[in-house]
């Protein structure tokens, strides 16, 4: 028998790969701002043994910077990924002099999807959509800070984002979203 050319009707067919999300990406409306607050708590890396923080975390004025009176100030952009109905994760940029700051006229970038959805090219392609839209906007570069141990790194890495400070926990990242 040529096993290359045997196929037999009678086996069930199987899925090798597990069916990707459709989901769409759209600009965060001025009704939905409220779920950036959920989004920041969700975007705060807990180390594996680590006990998560209290959701009021989010309430210190080191992390306001990211979502206070957010859409009001110029520079403030947001998308989020929605599937029937039901926004999945969510990517904004804001110029703020936060973790990630590197300068005055560059915005910042928080990310973070409901861990249900990660690891599905979800934030892969808010944050393609994201650099797109800065890049129309006139945006030369966007910076983040991330933890090392956040998995995410290297996510920001295949995405072109480069460390340009690092302290013994966090790097500082930059990405181009056109030539300098």
């Amino acid at each position: 028998m040529n096993c290359d050319a045997y196929y037999d009707e009678s086996v069930p067919k199987i899925k090798l790969q597990e069916e990707k999300p459709s989901f769409i990406i759209r600009s965060l409306q001025i009704n939905e701002t409220s779920l950036l607050r959920d989004f920041l708590y969700e975007a705060i890396f807990v180390p594996e043994g680590m006990n998560a923080p209290p959701r009021n975390v989010v309430d210190l004025p080191e992390l306001q910077v990211y979502i206070q009176d957010f859409g009001s100030r110029i520079g403030d952009y947001a998308l989020v990924a929605e599937s029937f109905g039901r926004v999945l994760g969510a990517v904004w940029v804001r110029l703020m002099n936060d973790y990630g700051h590197v300068d005055d006229q560059t915005p910042s970038l928080a990310i973070s999807l409901y861990a249900a959805y990660q690891g599905k090219g979800i934030g892969t392609a808010l944050l393609q959509a994201m650099l797109g839209l800065l890049s129309s906007e006139g945006y030369k570069k966007v910076s983040l800070s991330v933890q090392k141990a956040n998995p995410a790194a290297r996510l920001y890495e295949r995405l072109g984002f480069k460390t340009v400070r690092e302290t013994d926990e966090e790097y500082v990242m930059v990405c181009f979203t056109s030539l300098p």
